[in-house]
């Protein structure tokens, strides 16, 4: 589907550690591997359904996104979906998300992660992104791999 990129791994530990470290926000930029998560700015120390956080970002200059949790099943599933804090770019862009299933499995945890753009404004804006994206997220999860190596 020319709307989401999924990539998924196993990590060496229970879904409930994976999942503690996904719902710290403050956390995310230890594990990002496209390099734009800066810090969290605002929102809660650890995320619920319904939670809004804000993040620091970077490419090519820093922004900010306000993200809302809208998929939480406590130690499974949390997604989120961010939106620009600009104005001018809220009007163009916005509506993507970023999705976390885990699943036990011998060895540890199956982590599923998924760019979803299908609720994103435009999404063929977004579609050249896709090679890009699944680097990002083998990253993301290979750096999720190693805190529990």
């Amino acid at each position: 589907m020319l709307d989401t990129v999924s990539v998924q791994r196993v990590v060496k530990a229970s879904p409930e550690q994976v999942f503690d470290l996904l719902a710290t926000p403050k956390r995310h930029r230890e594990i990002d591997g496209s390099g734009t998560v800066r810090d969290a700015y605002s929102g809660p120390e650890r995320l619920s359904a319904g939670a809004v956080f804000g993040m620091d970002m970077r490419v090519g200059g820093p922004y900010q996104m306000t993200n809302t949790v809208v998929e939480f099943e406590e130690g499974r599933r949390i997604a989120w979906q961010p939106r620009p804090t600009n104005a001018v770019a809220a009007k163009a862009i916005g509506g993507r998300i970023w999705r976390y299933e885990l699943q036990p499995v011998d060895g540890g945890t199956l982590v599923r992660e998924t760019w979803d753009i299908s609720h994103e404004r435009v999404p063929a804006l977004l579609w050249p992104l896709r090679a890009l994206t699944r680097i990002s997220i083998t990253r993301t999860l290979d750096r999720l791999a190693e805190r529990f190596s």
